[in-house]
């Protein structure tokens, strides 16, 4: 082995079950997107402003599109086949939830909105579930 490898050889090696020893994933973020997705789905019901209305949207739809991504980082990075035998309906509650942050990307009701939150929630049970 020469001088570098040697010099840059890691001098401990660290196991985890996801990419950096836990505590970088919490399904909190996904949370807080869900609600401003369902709260720019009610200010835009409660204003008549159309350029309001037209942030309310843009909002709306980024905000869904980050519910998405952390439901995926949660879903591929942090979820092992330990927490699916646990968890046999895990991988439907993934679909149903990033499936449901999609179609709210397309509506403007706040029961869809809703829908994407109690989803979330449910994941988020799994997840308290896998820390104990």
């Amino acid at each position: 082995m020469s001088l570098l490898a040697r010099l840059l050889a890691p001098r401990v090696t660290v196991e985890a079950h996801c990419d950096l020893p836990c505590g970088v994933y919490d399904p909190a973020q996904a949370r807080i997107e869900a609600l401003s997705v369902k709260a720019c789905m009610e200010k835009y019901a409660a204003s008549d402003d159309d350029q309001f209305r037209t942030r309310a949207i843009l909002i709306k739809e980024e905000r869904a599109d980050l519910v998405k991504h952390h439901l995926w980082v949660l879903w591929t990075d942090y979820f092992k086949p330990e927490h699916l035998e646990a968890h046999p309906g895990l991988h439907q509650l993934f679909w149903d939830a990033t499936k449901a942050a999609g179609a709210a990307k397309k509506s403007l009701d706040p029961a869809d909105g809703q829908k994407v939150i109690d989803l979330v929630d449910q994941i988020a049970a799994v997840f308290a579930e896998t820390k104990k």
